[in-house]
């Protein structure tokens, strides 16, 4: 008996027969314990959550606690460079892949760990995320202290930045006036502006008020049950315009479980992240076959084609993703990077944490 197969039905079993040869591999896979982060103090304390028997999702945020809570990281929680007025608003969100829940809270001021709030955001309301005043208000009906989040430096960070403040013309409100000599923006400049702070702290203000930092950190973990979680945690963009929101608290953006397939999130240029809905994006790039950095390299890809692959104005950002897939594969791709400084994330199975290099697309 002869049997005749058109090309869209062939294409159809083919795809199907690829999908589900995929799908046989993961589940023949043995799951295992491990942690993988933008940050490697992250992955030492989720690991021993993990080993301990603790849930995947209380181990991430323990992890990224850590950070949040740190004075000097200058990009996450306490500490984090404020918005033009000089006020410090975090984004943060987690996703539980037992239960296939998560939580957000964006632009929220006066709480040192948001990722926190956001799991209870998740565990405790309808609600998926919460923003401004309104996850204020939600942190301090669940008891959390109102807290300062600014600290002398991020502060002296906001001061620095507005004294560099130009209109087109070259006045600037925070100057001497525009009947003062002119004065070179030097370290020694801001010496007289700030006679009592140390060289190596005013150069870094000078620093981060040029090219404002928009770093995060993003942690993802498995145990031997199989059961995945994630949290990403962020100040956001220095300087930015009140109530700015980036990626890092957009479910499918910054963060992104399917507990059948794996989890991404991302850190970097958020704006550019929501875009391509990055960590959806490279999760959907596993299930239909991708490795994990594959998956990854193809989400920076889908960056760079939005900017006409155009070197200049790519070089104006950074971007980069992490990806672990529900038997343990993992990876990690950069929209820059060069062979002797490869970008890299942090990586633990069990033992000691580690740095694995991330693959990169264009080379700086």
């Amino acid at each position: 008996m002869e049997i005749l197969v058109n090309r869209r039905d062939w294409m159809r079993t083919t795809a199907g027969f690829v999908l589900a040869a995929a799908g046989s591999q993961l589940s023949a896979a043995e799951p295992k314990d491990i942690v993988i982060s933008s940050g490697i103090e992250a992955c030492g304390v989720a690991m021993e959550l993990l080993k301990a028997g603790a849930d995947t999702l209380d181990a991430v945020i323990a992890g990224v606690n850590l950070a949040e809570l740190d004075p000097e990281n200058a990009s996450v929680g306490y500490g984090g460079l404020p918005n033009e007025d000089g006020v410090t608003e975090l984004d943060a969100s987690v996703m539980h892949g037992p239960t296939r829940r998560c939580g957000a809270v964006a632009s929220i001021r006066n709480v040192r760990a948001p990722s926190k709030v956001a799991k209870l955001v998740m565990e405790r309301t309808n609600h998926v995320m919460l923003a401004g005043e309104g996850a204020w208000r939600f942190a301090k009906a669940m008891g959390f202290p109102e807290e300062s989040l600014e600290t002398e430096k991020s502060r002296l960070a906001w001061l620095v930045w507005k004294e560099s403040l130009r209109d087109p013309t070259g006045h600037s409100n925070w100057g001497e006036g525009l009947d003062a000599p002119p004065k070179a923006k030097s370290t020694a400049w801001l010496k007289e502006r700030f006679p009592h702070v140390d060289e190596e702290t005013l150069a870094w203000a000078r620093e981060v008020a040029i090219h404002p930092p928009t770093g995060t950190i993003n942690c993802l973990a498995l145990n031997r049950k199989g059961e995945m979680s994630g949290v990403t945690t962020t100040s956001g963009l220095a300087w930015k315009i009140p109530g700015r929101v980036g990626d890092s608290p957009i479910i499918g953006a910054g963060l992104y479980v399917d507990q059948d397939v794996g989890a991404a999130g991302s850190t970097g240029r958020g704006e550019e992240n929501i875009r391509i809905v990055g960590a959806h994006t490279i999760v959907e790039n596993m299930r239909h076959g991708m490795t994990p950095q594959e998956a990854c390299l193809d989400a920076v890809k889908r960056v760079a084609r939005n900017f006409d692959n155009d070197r200049e104005r790519l070089m104006k950002l950074g971007l980069n993703f992490y990806a672990l897939r529900k038997d343990g594969a993992h990876g990690g791709s950069s929209l820059w990077g060069n062979p002797q400084h490869p970008p890299q994330f942090a990586v633990n199975d069990g033992g000691e944490s580690r740095y694995e290099p991330c693959v990169y697309l264009l080379k700086q």
